[in-house]
């Protein structure tokens, strides 16, 4: 489904390589745990492969297709990408829950919102909150929840858990494993190496820009 092929990707004002000859090959309905040291290069596989940079050399594919052959558009409908610090925008969590319909001209589908509003355990009158009065947990949570309303392929995700306690993250973690078993591909950055094999088929381990291992846990 998605495919590296000897990508390099070079720091533009350093010329430092960031990732160096990179190959991998993600199926379906992978789930993948990405770790390795601070500074490896797995944020930069993410963004690579959310087409948010451009690699330096090499070749990236989605469903056998060159990431250059689709506009970006067309890429980021079927790849999300969740950052580690949530960006909200506007004043509510409405606001930011319809603008994937307006930027799509589709009709608000509520009881979409309102199914994953439960599934992440937050209550319906929080559509109405102000963003700026919202709990970590919440915000993130709200992201997530504004990323996979209309069900892309496939997510990335960059320690999306790593600021929240205990509670919120089993929270995310389950719906994360029910995306992934209703068939969407998963790859999840983190630096908690019990959270890396809880529900993942594949751990994948970067060092210095170079995956040092891929090993298939279930």
């Amino acid at each position: 489904m998605l495919t590296m092929k000897n990508v390099t990707y070079k720091d533009k004002d350093k010329n430092n390589i960031i990732i160096d000859n990179f190959s991998l090959n993600v199926n379906e309905k992978d789930y993948i745990s990405i770790v390795g040291p601070s500074g490896s290069g797995k944020s930069t596989i993410l963004k690579l492969f959310s087409h948010l940079i451009s690699q330096s050399s090499g070749t990236i594919e989605f469903k056998g297709k060159d990431y250059l052959d689709y506009s970006p558009y067309e890429l980021r409908r079927q790849i999300t990408y969740c950052f580690q610090n949530p960006v909200l925008f506007g004043d509510t969590v409405m606001d930011n829950l319809k603008f994937p319909y307006t930027t799509r001209k589709k009709t608000l589908d509520k009881d979409r919102i309102k199914y994953l509003l439960k599934i992440f355990d937050l209550p319906y009158s929080i559509l109405d909150k102000d963003i700026h009065k919202l709990s970590g947990g919440e915000k993130q949570r709200i992201a997530l929840i504004r990323g996979i309303l209309f069900k892309p392929e496939v997510l990335l995700l960059d320690e999306v858990t790593s600021a929240l306690d205990a509670e919120n993250t089993k929270i995310v973690e389950s719906v994360i494993n029910k995306l992934n078993s209703e068939g969407m591909t998963i790859l999840w950055v983190t630096h908690n190496m019990e959270q890396s094999k809880k529900y993942a088929n594949k751990l994948l381990s970067v060092e210095g820009g170079k995956l040092k291992n891929l090993e298939v846990i279930r």
